[in-house]
């Protein structure tokens, strides 16, 4: 049993070497997924979209936002972030792509979700009261997607003792 014995010790070592490198390895790219440039969105428990998101924080990020953009990629969009959370309302002026908006309050839960607002438009889009978080993606995603009232969203911007989908979760 000598060298048998030892190969197999080494072969285990290796073995187990790998498996917690590779288990480190998924941590760490799990953590490194919920990023502020990141939002995810899940709808009953199941993840559904992650997004490259462009973060808007001060008024006049906030203000700008999409505007004057002749295209937005299916997998991109923006964050808008309140210090706390506000009465949201948007409107589509020189923004020349449709979108959807999904208003979301403090904890990650969508509260309300405007769909295919027109570009240009000037109409007032009123997500509603307790928002602090609006995403806005391409027009007919989230439809897509099945993201409405009660889908949960996950990201750094979110402290994790408040999230519903805390990125501790991932």
């Amino acid at each position: 049993m000598g060298s048998g014995s030892a190969r197999t010790r080494r072969l285990t070592g290796r073995l187990c070497a790998g498996l917690l490198a590779a288990l480190l390895c998924a941590g760490a790219a799990a953590a490194q997924d919920c990023r502020a440039d990141r939002v995810s969105f899940r709808v009953q428990g199941r993840a559904v979209a992650t997004f490259s998101v462009e973060v808007a924080r001060t008024e006049a990020e906030r203000a700008y936002g999409l505007m004057n953009r002749d295209r937005l990629s299916p997998d991109a969009g923006m964050i808008f972030v309140w210090p706390e959370p506000v009465h949201a309302r948007f409107w589509m002026k020189d923004t020349r792509i449709a979108l959807d908006m999904i208003f979301v309050d403090p904890k990650g839960i969508v509260k309300r979700v405007a769909a295919d607002a027109k570009p240009m438009d000037l109409t007032v889009i009123d997500g509603g009261t307790g928002i602090q978080y609006v995403v806005e993606i391409k027009a007919g995603q989230a439809r897509a997607l099945d993201i409405g009232p009660g889908a949960e969203m996950q990201s750094a911007l979110i402290p994790d003792r408040l999230a519903a989908w805390p990125c501790a979760a991932r």
